[in-house]
């Protein structure tokens, strides 16, 4: 038997509000899981972001002061802590830092090409260090030369004097000379003084990750000078290659050696940069596992709500399925009736899915500067919201299709 899409719609229309409600869930459905999915995906990536150093052999600890108290006693004893840390036999090279790559926390600085313009070229990020600090991050010059050690000052908490050189990221380069000759040229930070930019390194990411941060991700400006800070200073510290655990094991140690006039947070004092990544990416990894969960619940509740109201609908036409067995229908013209039918359904509820998708990310664009969602987000979204369906209805119809005309008969 011919299926005939009229005489379904016709039967559809007994059931207003149970094929109403039915293709409302699946519209629903299909507009949060889309936006779902989308913003999985943007987590997952953002997460993944290279930093550019060398994240496997590297590890942060970061020492409070409980004896030196001026900024020569500090960094007297800055000196003397890395000096011990780079003889470490598991050590390639250390570095002081003011802050670091996902630190979280640190300064930027408006960078600008004029000393009188009003509105800035970019907003880097300023990692203050000596010259050690490229070798310990794994950094490549790409252009120009590293910092000599006659070149480092020393950087108070408050002291914000421009140094008279720089080195750059290549993005920072490329945003404020897109011309490509950035090396040599004059940067002013904030001051009518100008840096010159004597070395670009090849990529680094800034402190924070966060969603304004985003334009700037790898703007960042190396400062020549040696923090002193009163409540404390960051070491990077490069292990040599498989040596990472024992190098770990060894700087508190070392640096215990050379004062016990420090704290070393024993919780956050001492982390691989496996942990820094970790803590830093720890809310997009969260959002991302709920917008999953909610994600799977969504697709089987509506699986659930199609395999509930078809079982419904089978019972309430036994009879008429009976009748229609006795006068010929077979078993694959009853199958191909409840899948049509919820097919029927499913595409009214995508139809409106779909607009409802697009409505929603739009309006997170406006609210949390989201990105567009993309058209694949929802046409995947559709042929997977009608493949559940079709799934789901498979189990229902197929007793449909069992319905015996002898028995359907003698209900009559």
């Amino acid at each position: 038997m011919a299926m005939q899409i009229k005489p379904i719609l016709a039967a559809l229309r007994h059931h207003k509000a149970g094929t109403v409600l039915l293709a409302l869930q699946i519209a629903l459905t299909l507009a949060i899981v889309c936006n779902a999915l989308f913003i999985i995906h943007q987590r997952l990536a953002h997460l993944s972001q290279p930093s550019g150093v060398d994240e496997a052999n590297l590890f942060v600890i970061y020492s409070e002061w409980a004896g030196p108290t001026t900024p020569s006693q500090i960094d007297a004893q800055v000196q003397a802590d890395l000096y011990a840390l780079r003889q470490l036999p598991g050590v390639r090279d250390a570095a002081p830092a003011s802050s670091y790559p996902l630190s979280g926390g640190g300064d930027d600085i408006p960078a600008s090409l004029t000393p009188d313009q009003l509105q800035w070229t970019a907003d880097p990020a300023i990692y203050a260090s000596d010259e050690h600090l490229i070798d310990t991050l794994g950094l490549k010059l790409i252009a120009g030369r590293n910092f000599r050690a006659d070149e480092i000052g020393r950087m108070g908490s408050r002291d914000f004097t421009n140094p008279p050189e720089v080195i750059v990221t290549k993005a920072l380069a490329d945003r404020m000379f897109p011309d490509g000759t950035a090396l040599g040229k004059p940067i002013y930070l904030m001051s009518s003084t100008p840096s010159t930019i004597i070395g670009i390194v090849d990529r680094l990411q800034r402190q924070n990750v966060g969603t304004w941060t985003r334009a700037y991700a790898y703007q960042v400006v190396l400062w020549p000078k040696r923090p002193n800070f009163p409540q404390g200073v960051f070491y990077l510290v490069r292990a040599k290659p498989g040596q990472l655990a024992a190098a770990m094991r060894q700087a508190p140690k070392a640096l215990y050696a050379q004062s016990r006039m420090r704290i070393i947070d024993p919780k956050d004092g001492l982390l691989s940069f496996a942990e820094v990544r970790r803590r830093i990416y720890d809310s997009d990894r969260g959002m991302a596992i709920l917008m999953g969960i909610i994600s799977v619940v969504l697709l089987a509740i509506t699986a659930a709500g199609i395999v509930g109201l078809t079982s419904f609908w089978v019972g309430q036409r036994r009879k008429q399925i009976g009748v229609r067995r006795a006068l010929g229908a077979t078993r694959g013209d009853i199958l191909n009736y409840f899948l049509t039918e919820n097919l029927l359904i499913g595409l009214g509820g995508v139809l409106v899915g779909a607009v409802l998708a697009i409505g929603i990310n739009l309006w997170m664009v406006t609210q949390f500067e989201m990105a567009r969602l993309s058209l694949a987000y929802v046409v995947a979204g559709v042929v997977a919201l009608l493949l559940l369906g079709q799934g789901a209805v498979l189990a229902p119809a197929l007793r449909a299709s069992r319905v015996s005309p002898v028995e359907a008969t003698r209900s009559v």
